[in-house]
């Protein structure tokens, strides 16, 4: 099966989405399967995702293509160009790492799409008016035309399922994020070289649901009432975004600018670093479609204090201190990291459900299902009378 899997999106950072399409190239290279892999990717995001698979494989081809950042134009190319690049790869079937435009009628193979979360519906503030709106209308269109609905958790599932009815619901199964114990290691942290204090960590893009002023109000707490070290740190990492200029005022306002420190495109190893020398993950998320940094900080061995939501508790269980959003949020969150730090660290958790070589078999599983769909359709259509057939 000769497959594409389309990595194009305006990050220039390693972010969610272009690290599934990392996972998901790297994972199904261990399935004899798949013929090829051709990874579609945009210019500046070509070397960040070669690093991010962190391997050379001959039955993997990076193919970078010209479009513009502007989210028009990718929509405009994910809708008219990407069939045509389909078509001339010979491909079997396409694989979007996420929900964009998709034409059905020009496409003439079966589409998977990966869906990581409803936020469009859940987080308007991610976007704001009228934009969200579009955004909206995007993901109902590419989830409508899609063959098949890759929902990377239950919680995601059960979202899909509640807020589309019908044959949208139909399409949606469980295939987890591929997400494995790193093999890259860093003796050097991104940290600066006159920053020896301990840290919290948070791994967060600055958008609303992952209520990072909630991190920043708990932590002030802990700095304020002597809980922690008066050089403790708290270090975020991701990438900017429209909660970016609240968080930095609210740092100011504070006055603890010299313990807040805000991190991005940092490489995986660097962030391993990271995972492996924090006093606790912390992830205070309003809403989450999976939660790739509590997995990780589970599989490296972190002590965690999470928001208990579906996705957390989906994922962790009872490897993880919670604390309950709402009233009292702060103080609740605050506690629980003191407590936390208390702990004795622990092992890393084996997480086999997510597993590259579990995941890579339901992905071929689905692929192959779709395959076989499309055959019996094919055998069953009865040829229409033309001129061609009169003669």
């Amino acid at each position: 099966m000769k497959l594409v899997l389309t990595a194009v999106s305006s990050n220039t950072q390693i972010s969610g989405i272009t690290r599934h399409a990392a996972n998901v190239a790297r994972c199904l290279l261990l399935h004899t399967g798949i013929e090829e892999i051709h990874l579609i990717v945009a210019p500046w995001e070509q070397q960040m995702l070669r690093s991010a698979i962190a391997c050379e494989h001959p039955r993997l081809h990076v193919h970078s293509v010209f479009v513009d950042r502007a989210s028009s134009a990718r929509n405009l190319w994910f809708y008219t160009e990407l069939p045509l690049v389909v078509d001339q790869l010979g491909a079997d079937l396409v694989h979007l790492s996420y929900p964009a435009p998709l034409n059905r009628r020009r496409l003439r193979c079966p589409a998977v799409v990966s869906v990581h979360d409803l936020y469009p519906y859940d987080v308007p503030q991610n976007w704001g008016y009228p934009k969200v709106v579009f955004n909206r209308m995007i993901l109902r269109q590419c989830l409508g035309a899609a063959d098949a609905l890759a929902c990377v958790s239950g919680a995601t599932l059960a979202r899909v399922r509640e807020r589309f009815s019908g044959p949208i619901a139909a399409k949606a199964e469980l295939i987890y994020n591929s997400v494995e114990p790193a093999k890259m290691r860093s003796c050097r942290g991104p940290l600066p070289a006159s920053l020896h204090a301990p840290f919290l960590l948070c791994v967060a893009q600055h958008r609303r649901n992952k209520n990072l002023a909630l991190a920043l109000r708990a932590f002030c707490r802990l700095l304020g009432r002597k809980i922690v070290p008066e050089d403790m740190l708290l270090v975020i990492v991701g990438m900017a975004g429209p909660e970016t200029p609240a968080l930095q005022r609210a740092v100011e306002e504070a006055g603890i600018r010299n313990n807040v420190l805000f991190l991005g495109g940092i490489s995986d190893a660097e962030l391993q670093w990271c995972y492996r020398n924090c006093e606790v993950l912390i992830a205070p998320s309003l809403i989450e479609g999976f939660g790739l940094p509590l997995a990780e900080g589970l599989l490296a061995g972190c002590r965690i204090v999470c928001s208990e939501i579906p996705a957390h508790r989906e994922l962790a269980g009872d490897a993880c201190r919670y604390f309950q959003l709402g009233p009292g949020e702060e103080a609740a969150f605050a506690s629980q990291i003191a407590a936390a730090m208390a702990d004795r660290r622990p092992q890393p958790t084996a997480l086999p459900q997510l597993a590259p070589v579990t995941i890579a078999g339901e992905y071929l599983a689905l692929y192959e299902k779709l395959a076989q769909r499309r055959e019996q359709r094919a055998t069953t259509l009865q040829p229409v009378p033309g001129i061609l057939a009169q003669r």
